[in-house]
């Protein structure tokens, strides 16, 4: 694998740093405080290339999580979705996989600072068109300051055609040096959305009330909506706190904690899974784009 160029941001108010990587769709492969590192690494960033195995804080665009068909409908209009061509990727049950931007290169670096880089790319082109036709810019600014870690995404549409908001991140944190056992999961209270044996919402809803408790062996994959803006959710243990915030632009939430594994993943996303096909998303509309932001503190 060639190497790729890296984008490393630091803050004078800390030791902190984040390391992003355009040429490989935005990726973030770290956060950490010298050699402490707070994302998990899973198989790195070689796997995320190659096979689009997530890592960091990969994005999730223009649909976060997976699609229950091949198809959706937007205002008539039905798009068919090819598995292998224009970035997208099935999972086991032939289910479209956080949409077609994985390890993209198409991204460009529009402005950089020691603690910050923003990076766009457009929509308008045949590959990325033909599995979402709505011309738009997308663009990614994130930022450093102290400890906390901010990711900015605006969805601004080219177009008379307003842009469905569909996307999400996939942050997978985790404490170093600290058993799992001894970890701590704070969430706020939203709405739970269950899911089936795909991995879909099931239809059923239930209440979740805000909820501090111990990880231990608690597996996670679970969906959410009704979060507000400004939930926070806290993963803690020894002497770490993790707080993401879902500052603006995410109602919705994945949470994932794969049984043995060291990480929690804590989702934001802008509509709940499926909802490209489902419905009840928001739009970015012409003249009016949408703007979203979640960060991460660690303290």
């Amino acid at each position: 694998m060639a190497e790729l160029d890296t984008v490393v941001l630091s803050d004078s108010e800390s030791t902190m740093t984040a390391t992003f990587v355009p040429a490989a769709g935005m990726i973030g492969t770290s956060f950490s405080d010298g050699d402490v590192e707070f994302l998990g690494q899973r198989r790195g960033l070689a796997a995320y290339l190659t096979n689009a195995k997530t890592m960091g804080i990969p994005l999730l665009y223009p649909w976060a999580n997976r699609l229950g068909a091949t198809t959706y409908d937007v205002d008539g209009a039905v798009v068919t979705l090819t598995p292998g061509s224009g970035g997208v990727r099935v999972d086991a049950h032939g289910s479209p996989m956080h949409g077609v931007l994985a390890a993209y290169p198409g991204w460009v670096i529009t402005e950089q600072s020691p603690n910050s880089v923003t990076a766009a790319v457009d929509f308008n082109r045949p590959g990325l068109l033909a599995s979402f036709p709505f011309p738009h810019v997308l663009t990614q600014r994130v930022t450093l300051v102290g400890r906390r870690l901010a990711v900015e995404t605006t969805v601004r549409p080219s177009t008379s055609a307003a842009v469905p908001l569909c996307f999400g991140y996939h942050p997978y944190l985790t404490i170093p040096g600290v058993p799992r056992q001894d970890w701590v999961l704070e969430t706020p209270a939203m709405r739970h959305l269950p899911t089936d044996d795909r991995g879909l919402p099931s239809g059923v809803v239930e209440a979740w009330p805000a909820s501090s408790a111990p990880l231990g062996d608690t597996a996670y994959d679970d969906g959410f909506d009704q979060v507000p803006d400004g939930a926070q959710f806290i993963l803690s243990g020894g002497d770490h706190r993790i707080t993401v915030t879902f500052e603006t632009g995410y109602p919705a939430a994945q949470l994932f904690a794969p049984p043995g594994d060291a990480l929690v993943a804590i989702e934001p996303m802008a509509a709940p899974t499926d909802a490209l096909r489902r419905g009840g998303y928001r739009v970015a509309s012409p003249g009016r784009p949408a703007v979203a932001r979640f960060s991460i503190s660690v303290n």
